[in-house]
């Protein structure tokens, strides 16, 4: 069952968190300044999903301070999740499943010099887009229009 502190994705961005490849994490250094990171990602059962590696300052950083923001690539459909971040050590078969699936590749496979994995689960806690998301078009002249998008940012 969801849990009810975390919110769904909107609908108009289900094709884009299952097309996207990869997506920047921002987590917060113990000083408060971000750390930011493009990572390949699946969202599933409503969570953000990244294999990282155990002793990384990602995984540290979230370890520590679990606020973290996500943000898709496309700058000119730009949309922001921020959440709070579990670190698993533990790997669900349908999170590995969607990674082979996704990148044919397993997050649990050693990378650098450290070779343990973690996982990362986030769950959103609030999504920020623009009005240029899918759900709105572009005004003439090509500013998109927020006006009735109180999420804008």
């Amino acid at each position: 069952m969801p849990d009810p502190t975390f919110l769904p994705a909107p609908e108009h961005l289900r094709r884009r968190l299952a097309d996207d490849r990869s997506v920047w994490l921002c987590t917060l250094r113990s000083d408060g300044s971000p750390h930011v990171v493009p990572v390949w990602f699946v969202h599933l059962r409503e969570r953000w999903w990244i294999g990282v590696s155990t002793t990384s300052v990602k995984a540290r950083n979230a370890s520590r301070d679990p606020r973290v923001s996500l943000a898709l690539e496309d700058g000119d459909a730009p949309v922001v999740a921020q959440g709070t971040a579990t670190v698993h050590d533990r790997f669900p078969d349908d999170v590995l499943a969607a990674f082979r699936d996704r990148y044919g590749w397993d997050p649990r496979t050693p990378y650098g010099r450290d070779p343990r994995r973690s996982l990362l689960e986030v769950g959103v806690t609030r999504w920020l887009m623009s009005g240029a998301a899918p759900e709105t078009t572009p005004t003439p002249g090509g500013a998109p229009d927020t006006s009735s998008n109180p999420g804008a940012c």
